[in-house]
């Protein structure tokens, strides 16, 4: 019993040796990582044009009309201003604002918002401070010739349906 005490005491005496300098390093933070270069840098390019939102969201239409999908899309310029906008019968009323929502996300931060679900589902808190950003995807930038002309948002399925369809419209544009 004796030896068995002095060994845990031992053990003890080693573990407080060691102390607090050897404690177990926190990982380093991934966002303290210093780019090359800017990331989504993309030139911001003329707006779209009311004709060319319409045919966007056409595509986008067909794509869910395709699938039986009630669907809400927004055409956005360069800017973020809306430029074009449809409801398919029956679209769910709260998507109005959220296809409207993700399209400006995806033009003023000139990425797909599927970066920023991606973003704060891996664990960026920091996402959710920025002004104007919508963690779900279904935003895609309207890239014409290496610029930026708008963007078009989806809502009113799941985000993997809202990015098909979204997809399917910004297709037009390449």
């Amino acid at each position: 019993m004796k030896k068995q005490i002095f060994v845990v005491a031992l053990i003890g005496a080693a573990l407080l040796a060691a102390g607090p300098g050897r404690a177990q390093q926190p990982a380093p933070n991934p966002r303290d990582a210093i780019p090359d270069k800017m990331p989504f840098d993309v030139p911001y390019g003329p707006p779209i044009s009311l004709e060319r939102a319409q045919a966007v969201i056409g595509a986008a239409v067909a794509e869910a009309k395709k699938r039986a999908w009630k669907m809400n899309f927004a055409v956005v310029d360069s800017g973020g201003n809306l430029v074009a906008f449809a409801r398919m019968d029956e679209a769910q009323l709260a998507s109005i604002a959220v296809s409207e929502h993700k399209a400006r996300a995806a033009a003023t931060y000139r990425r797909e918002t599927k970066v920023f679900e991606n973003g704060i589902q891996n664990g960026n808190p920091y996402l959710v401070t920025l002004d104007g950003v919508i963690g779900s995807r279904g935003g895609i930038p309207l890239i014409e010739n290496g610029k930026l002309i708008g963007a078009i948002g989806a809502s009113g399925g799941t985000g993997s349906q809202d990015e098909v369809c979204a997809k399917a419209g910004a297709e037009l544009v390449k």
